[in-house]
């Protein structure tokens, strides 16, 4: 689809405010040292989060579906989309943002829009959709007692799109993901479906189902933290302009992480970390718009 031609169609987005924002989520703890009131409270908030978190699995987050484990960090994510014309558009954070914690079972994600780089001539770059996602865990047990996690997720996104990178109208995403390990292997699956607030007849409705397969190479060691996986990601379209037809991925991958950035008593590791992973979308059905998609990303977790 042809879009009206831009002044600067390869303009690289501003990521200064994302930057700034990094830096002084991590700095709090640092700069709240010398006032003991809000030193205290951090660490009161920060030990209630530990003490959820230790309630659950700890697996690691995959690339594309969405984990039921609450998880608290920073995150950005960079796709290369490859179109079935060949061209690829790079898509810089990919929706992802902040995620935080702020009661036993909930999670709240404030995610950034993400940015479209379009690589296809007649093609203009801009923002998409702000999207945000709010989880609530029903039912967890860490890997001591039961290794399982059933978590319903509400996510939406607000129509903010530039230049034909978003959607016409607001969007809202019910979900329910369920998950089980046993040992080093863990399988998580989401089920979810789209409905938007507006033109739902245009747009039609998109269920969306997840599933992924984890396997923890081991215990302890380096090799613990290398998580190899494989996906299924697929949409199934009732409505709009893709009316009965269904597109699935295969996504082998791997995440590293969590490596640990700080420390806390006794030698343990801090809440800051590092994690970060690769891994490819390959199509498996007749119908795809992009194939070979690149996933890249990096998060900050504590």
């Amino acid at each position: 689809m042809l879009r009206k031609p831009s002044c600067s169609p390869h303009r690289a987005p501003d990521v200064s405010l994302v930057v700034l924002a990094i830096l002084a989520v991590l700095s709090l703890p640092i700069t709240a040292r010398g006032q003991s009131g809000l030193d205290g409270w951090i660490q009161r908030y920060q030990a209630r989060v530990t003490a959820t978190q230790n309630e659950q699995p700890h697996w690691i987050t995959p690339l594309v579906t969405i984990t039921p484990r609450l998880e608290q960090e920073l995150r950005t994510d960079f796709v290369r989309n490859v179109s079935n014309t060949g061209y690829d558009t790079w898509v810089y954070d990919n929706g992802k943002g902040l995620e935080l914690i702020p009661f036993r079972h909930i999670e709240l994600l404030f995610n950034t829009p993400p940015f479209f780089n379009h690589l296809a001539p007649n093609t203009n770059d801009g923002f998409g959709d702000v999207s945000f996602l709010t989880k609530y865990r029903f039912f967890a047990r860490n890997e001591e007692h039961g290794n399982a996690i059933i978590t319903a997720f509400f996510g939406g996104s607000v129509p903010t799109g530039k230049n034909g990178n978003g959607s016409c109208c607001a969007i809202v995403t019910p979900t329910l993901a369920v998950g089980k390990g046993w040992g080093l292997f863990d399988l998580t699956s989401t089920a979810g479906g789209t409905l938007p607030v507006t033109n739902s007849k245009g747009l039609g409705h998109t269920v969306l189902w997840n599933s992924v397969a984890q396997y923890r190479l081991e215990h302890t060691g380096i090799a613990r933290l290398f998580w190899p996986e494989v996906e299924m990601n697929s949409s199934f379209f009732f409505g709009g302009a893709s009316d009965g037809k269904a597109t699935t991925y295969a996504t082998p991958g791997v995440v590293i992480g969590r490596v640990p950035l700080s420390h806390g008593s006794e030698g343990t590791p801090g809440r800051l970390g590092l994690t970060f992973g690769a891994g490819e979308q390959i199509a498996v059905t007749h119908f795809h718009t992009t194939n070979h998609n690149l996933i890249l990303t990096v998060r900050l977790p504590f």
